[in-house]
C-alpha cells in the first residue's frame, strides 16, 4: 500500500485537500501557502507539479527547501504518531496531511507555519 501512495499524483490528492479546507471556510490560497512553506516550491513550481501530475516521491525529492520547522509538526494521522514514522517519504506526506488538518480545524496560520 505504501508504494501506491508514493506513485499517486499530488494533484489527485490535492483536490481532496482543497475540498476539505474550503468545506471548513478556508481557502486554496492558504493551502498553497502551507505547501510552499513545507516544500520551498514557488507558486509557479507548485502549479507545474500539479499540472504535470507529479507523484509524491518525485514531488518531495524535487522540493527545493524542505522547511526545517516541519519537524515541529507532531500528533497523529490515521492513528499513527507522525514523529514515530520511520520511512522519510511517508513522514513528509503525513506532515502535509497534518498541516491540511490544521487548516481545516481553523488553526491560525502563524501556528500552522510554526512562526
Amino acid at each position: 500500500m505504501t508504494h501506491r501512495i508514493y506513485a499517486m499524483s499530488v494533484a489527485s490528492v490535492y483536490v481532496h485537500y482543497v475540498a476539505k479546507v474550503e468545506k471548513k471556510g478556508r481557502t486554496r490560497a492558504e493551502l498553497d501557502q502551507v505547501i510552499r512553506w513545507l516544500t520551498g516550491f514557488s507558486q509557479a513550481q507548485l502549479e507545474t507539479h500539479l499540472a504535470d501530475r507529479t507523484d509524491f516521491q518525485t514531488f518531495f525529492a524535487e522540493a527545493p527547501a524542505l522547511n526545517p520547522k516541519r519537524e515541529r509538526i507532531t500528533g497523529t494521522i490515521c492513528g499513527v504518531r507522525i514523529e514515530q514514522i520511520e520511512d522519510p517519504l511517508m513522514r513528509e506526506i503525513r506532515y502535509l496531511d497534518k498541516l491540511v488538518d490544521e487548516i481545516a480545524k481553523g488553526r491560525p496560520m502563524e501556528k500552522i507555519l510554526r512562526s
